[in-house]
């Protein structure tokens, strides 16, 4: 199952760590900890759309590794099924489809003001755009539901499981009522990273489409 680059834009995510106070302190107060005290981080993730396909078949698990430095600039690389790269260099999006051999690109602006994106790769002022709750304990980990303030966006609600300081989980529910359900391992907060690591190299050949 391939995304469609609308749809990967919306809810870019990933993931990163920050370790402050007891593994079970409140969801709201671990994620603004790690908010604060995060700015750049790397690891993997895995993603899934829950429920069955139109064939009756359990989605497809997408995987693949993330980098990002805040504000706005990110590496998400997918690996399985399909390749696709998402990269923003703080001012534009690009979304390669190497398949395809193209990319779209897009001016950040504020795109990522209301979207997934925000929360993990945006400013430290979430509760501008975002209404900020608790949602209760579930699956070892601490559960957090961001609603978007504004109507102009694609999902509902956002909901991110921490654990220890770590965001470990996202689920992302959209207007049609589907939930994509990303999970992060093997990161790292913190680490040294280059400007010229989120420069877009444009690959040869490529198609570019603006959005």
């Amino acid at each position: 199952m391939k995304f469609t680059p609308q749809v990967i834009a919306a809810f870019i995510a990933t993931s990163a760590a920050a370790f402050t106070g007891a593994a079970q302190a409140a969801a709201l107060d671990q994620f603004k900890s790690f908010v604060a005290g995060t700015k750049s981080a790397k690891g993997d993730f895995t993603q899934q759309q829950t429920g069955k396909s139109r064939s009756g078949k359990a989605a497809p698990v997408s995987s693949g590794t993330f980098v990002f430095a805040r504000p706005g600039k990110f590496i998400w690389t997918y690996q399985k099924p399909y390749e696709q790269l998402l990269q923003a260099d703080g001012d534009t999006l690009y979304v390669y489809d190497k398949d395809l051999n193209q990319v779209t690109t897009r001016k950040l602006g504020n795109a990522l003001g209301s979207s997934p994106a925000a929360i993990l790769f945006g400013s430290n002022d979430l509760e501008k755009n975002f209404t900020l709750s608790e949602a209760g304990e579930r699956d070892g980990a601490e559960w957090l539901t961001a609603v978007p303030k504004t109507k102009d966006t694609t999902f509902e609600q956002i909901g991110i499981g921490l654990k220890g300081g770590v965001p470990v989980a996202m689920e992302l529910k959209d207007q049609f009522g589907q939930v994509s359900v990303l999970k992060f391992t093997n990161f790292q907060r913190n680490p040294a990273l280059s400007a010229q690591q989120f420069t877009f190299a444009m690959p040869k050949g490529a198609d570019v489409v603006s959005q």
